[in-house]
Order: structure tokens, then sequence, then C-alpha cells
């Protein structure tokens, strides 16, 4: 354990000099609430069903940083390490190979911790944040989310044939989720043809139902929870099956 200790402490450091990860993950989801947290405030309004622009902002930002560490930092790193051997270095060692995948996971969950805390630390004390979830229903969707999501970027680092095409994947995916979820626009003010579309896309699903949870809508989540469920599963084997320690 200590071995994994030092190695996700080690991987930590790394992503945090990189510098488009720390951007979207800490500054660019703080950006977003001060800008729009300022132009609309947070007092309850209609459109939002009595609550306020960055109540709702908060929960689909975390969903952002979400989808940055789960489908591009995660795939992308493990890509380049396989790209660049180090996946098969690491077998050669007494350290077990796997450890490398944990620390992969463990770096990503504490990263997105810390932008959830960042995010809901500034939103309480510029905006007057409001935080209405009940019992543990938040942390629950907010673990849910990133079972879900890291296993589908686990998968797009599985499949990919080598580092260039995991970073194309990587972005055909992680665009659109970024613009036509709800994670940055919501859902409320598109066209309902872009809104059809978001159903085919996993993060719409994590942003409803951290928004939902967040704000203690009393309605059920069978229908996000099932989706991200067997995102989870069906990610997560089919990159048991087809993960590969180094390049053929």
């Amino acid at each position: 354990m200590k071995a994994l200790f030092e190695l996700t402490k080690v991987q930590f450091k790394l992503t945090l000099r990189n510098f488009v990860v720390a951007l979207f993950s800490f500054a660019f989801p703080v950006f977003m609430l001060l800008m729009f947290g300022g132009i609309y405030g947070n007092k309850p309004i209609p459109f939002y069903g009595g609550h306020g622009t960055v109540d709702v902002m908060v929960p689909s930002y975390i969903g952002m940083i979400i989808a940055v560490t789960g489908l591009m930092n995660l795939p992308l790193t493990i890509a380049e390490y396989r790209d660049r051997k180090i996946l098969k270095r690491f077998m050669a060692t007494p350290l077990k190979p796997y450890y490398i995948i944990v620390s992969q996971l463990m770096t990503n969950f504490v990263t997105t911790l810390i932008g959830l805390l960042l995010l809901v630390i500034t939103g309480k004390l510029v905006f007057g944040l409001h935080y209405l979830a009940t019992g543990p229903s938040f942390i629950l969707a907010f673990l849910l989310s990133i079972f879900s999501i890291f296993s589908f970027g686990f998968l797009i680092a599985s499949i990919a044939p080598n580092a260039q095409a995991a970073t194309a994947i990587a972005n055909i995916v992680y665009f659109p989720m970024l613009f036509l979820t709800g994670a940055t626009i919501p859902l409320e003010l598109m066209p309902p043809v872009m809104v059809k579309i978001s159903r085919f896309l996993p993060l719409t699903y994590v942003v409803d139902l951290l928004k939902n949870t967040w704000l203690g809508i009393n309605q059920s989540y069978t229908r996000d929870i099932v989706v991200l469920v067997v995102v989870f599963i069906v990610s997560f084997f089919v990159s048991v099956l087809t993960f590969k320690w180094e390049y053929a």
C-alpha cells in the first residue's frame, strides 16, 4: 500500500503540472461560475423552478469537471504511458503492474474532488450557494457518476490502437458531451433537436442526476441511475477484455 500511495502522489504532482488539466478542472469552472453568477446572481427564478442560477450551475459544472478528468486526463495519460512503454516497464519491476492503473483512478478522483470543493467554496462565499440534497443522495450520485465516466474513459484508453487515436477519440467524445449535455449550457436553453441528441450522451445523465440530487428535487432518478450503471458495467468489462499493456 505504501508503494501505491507513493506512486499516486507522484501521479498527482504530474497531473498538477499539466496546464490543460489544471485549467479545466480548477480554474475554468470557477471562472464560468463567477462570470454567469455575476450576470444572473443567485435569486430564485421561475425559469429554474424557483432555484437560483448559481445553485443550478454548480452541480452542472461538477459534471464538467468529471468529464475533464474522466474522458480526457485519464485515458490520454494511460495511452501516453503505453506509447512510451512505461506500462511495459512496470511489469518488469517488483511493483504490481495494476498499481499504475489504480493510481491514475485515485489521482483523477482527488483532482475531481478538489475541483468540486473550489466550486462549492466560491459559490458559497460569493453567491450564497444553497445545498438542498437530502441525506447522502448527492454523494452517492457523485460516486456513481465518477465510476461511470471514469470507466468510459478507461474504455477509450483500452480500445485505442495508439496514443494519437486515443487523443482523437477522447476529443470526439469529450467536446460534444461538454456542450450538449447541460454541463456548460443549460439544456433548458437548447432547441428540441439538441435535447434529443443529448439523450444519447452519458454525461447528460450525470448532470441531470447531480443537479436534481443537489437541489433536493423529489423525483425518481431511476432512468439516470440505470443509464450510468449500464455505462459502467459495459465499459468496465469491455475494457478488461481489450486492455493492452503495450501496443502491438
